[in-house]
């Protein structure tokens, strides 16, 4: 009996992290990587957990997915950030106007 095919993820709308290409040697002292500078290249989702950074492996049939949705947090980070920018450049100026009085 073989197993059944993983299940296609579903790719949440958000996610915190940066999609890049990890490059390292395998530890083998016959491969390829161990003399050369062709290391092995694994597509993976980066992000922070608790101070310290992880990496989580991306099936290439996802790595599209995973990068729109990290771009789309980066993007409502910015707006967020703008926004309250923007409340606090309002609430010094209110308050700086009220110290004046």
């Amino acid at each position: 009996m073989s197993s059944p095919a993983p299940q296609p993820l579903t790719v949440p709308t958000m996610l915190r992290g940066t999609v890049v290409t990890n490059r390292r040697r395998c530890g083998k002292p016959t491969c390829r990587c161990a003399t050369s500078e062709d290391l092995h290249e694994t597509i993976v989702l980066s992000y922070s957990d608790g101070g310290r950074t992880r990496f989580l492996s991306l099936p290439d049939s996802e790595v599209a997915a995973v990068r729109a949705a990290a771009e789309r947090y980066r993007r409502a980070q910015a707006k967020l950030k703008t926004q309250a920018n923007a409340g606090l450049a309002e609430l010094v100026a209110q308050l700086s106007h009220r110290g004046r009085r």
